[in-house]
Parts: C-alpha cells; structure tokens; sequence
C-alpha cells in the first residue's frame, strides 16, 4: 500500500494551516459617530501591521488623518513614499489612493481618524 495519499494530504494541510496563519494587516474601528456636516461621519480606527506586512492600496470616501502609535511604517501617497516612526502623523485627502507597509521586524500600529461620507465602506481596494 503506497503512502502517496497520506503524504500529500498532510501537505496539503499543513501548507492550508501555514497559510490561515500567516500575519494580516488588521483594521479595528474603536467608534464611529455622526457629525455636524451632514452626510458625514467620523470613525477612529486601529489598524495593526505586523512587521513585513503591506495594508495594500486603497481609498477612504474622505480623509484620514493619522498617528503611529508603534513601529515604523512606509506610507506611500500619490507615489510619494515617506519613513514614519512612532509620534509622526500624516494625512491622505478623500479617495487618494495610498498604501502603508511595515518592513520593520516588530509589529506596527497606527490610529487613523476619518471623516468620511457617511453609509459608504471605510476603505476600497485599488486594483
């Protein structure tokens, strides 16, 4: 009896089980509120990059103004690209595509505050 079946079925497990564990880039919105503009509102969110992780491109239906908390990012805007460290802020204007990677070794974290067109998702993927 030929142990192929087994052998590649463990494979196969254990390259879907690598796969499922393999860090993210995480966005967690702590709140989200009306504001005076109508048709807008404000979300402050979190978003962790674990070291060697990209958020990959995309838009906000407004603008995003935010703070390292930890780590150090790239943030590329409109083709710009700029080094941020822990304390430094940066702002993208409404549905500027732009991108954040972590080429560090330890995990970054940002927190972002948007002002954004109320009922529209928080942000879209650039292709």
């Amino acid at each position: 009896m030929s142990k192929l079946p087994l052998t590649l079925a463990l494979v196969s497990v254990l390259a879907v089980t690598a796969a499922a564990q393999a860090p993210t880039f995480k966005r967690t919105v702590l709140q989200q509120a009306d504001i005076s503009v109508a048709g807008r509102e404000a979300v402050t969110a979190r978003a962790d990059i674990p070291a060697g992780v990209s958020a990959g491109r995309h838009t906000h239906p407004g603008e995003e103004i935010g703070y390292v908390l930890e780590g150090t990012v790239i943030v590329e805007i409109n083709g710009a690209s700029k080094t941020l460290k822990a304390g430094d802020t940066f702002l993208v204007p409404a549905n500027t595509p732009h991108n954040a990677t972590n080429n560090g070794t330890a995990a970054a974290a940002i927190i972002g505050t948007y002002i954004v067109e109320k009922g529209k998702p928080l942000a879209t993927p650039v292709k």
